[in-house]
């Protein structure tokens, strides 16, 4: 069994290309695939190996200047689910494109996923899926709204274009927040308490750790997520998903679509078709 390690923690590197050579070569050596990305504000990405050489990675990772907190997500592959490994050095370790967006210094209120189905099924709250479209449409949470982005970057102007529908005038209504993992709720949090907004919550450690806590027959979530590997998705208990990626967009296809005539394995899906 193969184990998968998502990984990220917001911290100031002086000096972050002159940490790129080591990791990479620790990886290697250790049998590790995946991608790492690394910034002047941190370290970001998934990686999968045996565990022993996963723990010595993290390991690795925890010495670094003020990495001793690094927030990892843990799941299973039954196979590989990356090619090769990958140690590519960035501006943003997630890309908002918005100066001055310090998850260090503002960040909204976490919430645990204990707590998370109380949020969002207050009707006064405002749910917000901060994922592009092609990942929501494997599946979200119950009364979220889909920004139908197609990167992380188009969610500022997406959230300024609309905000006034949204919010309200004068309002200040509760605003919950989610992603995958955590991370681009770090930043998107971030962001609207830049924007004046008060009340900003996010689902702390993402869908991924909301599904390996809380029960099926509890969860307010619908579908299954996807992840950015061979496996395409996962469902309750961190399970391997039903879906398969469109060899022609990439976007995952789920059983309904695999059914259809537009759907040709290896060639396209509905969505491309």
């Amino acid at each position: 069994m193969i184990t998968v390690a998502a990984l990220y923690h917001f911290t100031p590197f002086a000096e972050p290309a002159s940490l790129r050579e080591p990791l990479l070569a620790l990886c290697k050596d250790q049998g590790i695939k995946g991608t790492l990305l690394l910034a002047g504000e941190g370290i970001n990405g998934t990686i999968a190996g045996s565990a022993e050489g996963i723990a010595a990675v993290l390991d690795h990772i925890r010495a670094l200047p003020s990495c001793a907190g690094l927030d990892v997500k843990y799941s299973t592959a039954a196979a590989m689910p990356f090619g090769r490994m990958k140690v590519r050095m960035k501006r943003e370790i997630v890309t908002m494109g918005v100066p001055g967006v310090d998850p260090l210094s503002i960040v909204g209120t976490y919430v645990e996923p204990k707590d998370w189905n109380a949020l969002i099924a207050d009707p006064e709250t405002i749910v917000i899926d901060t994922r592009n479209h092609y990942e929501v449409v494997a599946g979200t949470f119950q009364r979220a709204i889909d920004p139908n982005t197609r990167s992380f970057r188009e969610f500022p102007d997406w959230f300024r274009g609309q905000r006034e529908a949204l919010l309200g005038e004068g309002k200040q209504p509760k605003v919950a927040m989610f992603c995958t993992g955590g991370i681009r709720c770090e930043k998107s949090t971030a962001f609207l308490k830049s924007e004046g907004v008060e009340q900003v919550y996010h689902l702390k450690g993402g869908i991924l750790n909301y599904l390996e806590k809380v029960p099926a027959e509890q969860s307010l979530w619908e579908g299954e997520c996807f992840v950015f590997d061979e496996r395409v998705t996962l469902g309750h208990g961190l399970a391997l998903g039903s879906h398969v990626s469109c060899a022609a967009c990439g976007a995952p296809v789920g059983e309904a679509e695999q059914a259809s005539p537009l759907y040709v394995a290896g060639e396209a899906c509905p969505a491309c078709a």
